[in-house]
């Protein structure tokens, strides 16, 4: 996704003489692509550069057209239709308390050892904002609300088995004109999915290792998990659609950090179930911030198989 070979050698500063700047670059790298292993909208997207905060993608929304021609008639032509959706860099940080040692140590040692931390935290909300919106997500569209104010989600049981009810979210994509070619998932999901079989017994989820892919498969298409506890399953079951085209993702490669020595973190408690304090614990924390842009270009190219009861319509306040 990145170029690595581009990025130039790091000068291994100490955090302390360093409490603010980039992560190192080859760190931040690596941030990067252990966020996309941890989401599954990442995985299963389109995920583009962004060299500054806003671009704009070509999307061929009617391609060019083909002509029946007469013997020495004129050959019609025809050119193809393009749109121009932009993304816009939103701001995600986490913040990551580390013992204050850890300032005698230099930036790229640091962040070598709480990377897989950043990452996780980076994947879980990416994920939860992209699908479900999120309390504080700052992109205008979501998978879900698109799906319920489109009329793109049916329930479970709507058909007698749970297979009959992905064919038909998968059909609520075809009948747009789209390729229902990926599902997203949460984990717990797996357990109904290697239940299912088909009229002559045969399994319709396999998983990769049993496949020789590098991913699952449902109906033969692959099926991505979401592992990190941004999956709400009181809203919905599976997600498809044909995210590789129309569901695209833009990262700036750059991640910066800053050291914060005196802050209180109040979404952290501690044991005594006040927040966390860094100067009273000798702690610091490290806040890592990356930037990113979400959107879902055709929003009737994705479906929701939602829980029993839950809703499957929704209205759009703006429409």
């Amino acid at each position: 996704m990145f170029d690595i070979q581009r990025f130039a050698d790091e000068t291994p500063e100490l955090l302390k003489n360093e409490l603010t700047g980039f992560v190192p670059q080859l760190q931040a790298t690596d941030i990067i692509r252990m966020a996309v292993r941890g989401s599954a909208i990442l995985r299963l997207s389109r995920v583009e550069s962004l060299e500054s905060d806003n671009k704009k993608f070509p999307v061929m929304s009617k391609g060019v057209g083909a002509y029946w021609v007469e013997e020495g008639k004129k050959i019609q032509t025809s050119k193809p239709d393009w749109i121009f959706p932009q993304i816009t860099a939103k701001k995600l940080a986490v913040i990551v308390p580390v013992t204050r040692e850890k300032m005698e140590d230099t930036t790229i040692s640091v962040f070598d050892e709480v990377k897989p931390y950043i990452a996780e935290a980076f994947a879980t909300k990416i994920d939860n904002a992209c699908i479900f919106g999120g309390v504080d997500s700052p992109f205008t569209r979501n998978f879900y609300d698109a799906a319920l104010e489109n009329g793109m989600a049916i329930a479970v049981g709507s058909n007698a088995k749970l297979d009959l009810d992905i064919s038909d979210v998968m059909a609520l994509v075809e009948e747009k004109g789209f390729d229902a070619s990926a599902f997203a998932a949460n984990i717990s999901f797996k357990n109904d999915l290697r239940k299912l079989r088909d009229v002559n017994g045969n399994q319709l989820y396999f998983q990769g290792a049993s496949t020789g892919l590098d991913y699952d498969t449902l109906y033969s298409m692959p099926i991505d998990f979401c592992r990190n506890g941004a999956w709400d399953k009181t809203k919905a079951v599976a997600l498809c659609g044909d995210f590789r085209n129309y569901s695209i993702v833009g990262i700036r490669s750059q991640i910066q950090y800053e050291v914060l020595r005196e802050a209180t973190l109040t979404t952290v408690t501690t044991d005594d179930g006040l927040p966390l304090s860094l100067a009273e614990r000798d702690l610091v924390a490290l806040k890592a911030t990356m930037r990113l842009g979400f959107l879902p270009v055709k929003e009737d190219a994705f479906a929701l198989l939602v829980p029993t009861g839950a809703p499957t319509t929704k209205t759009n306040p703006s429409g």
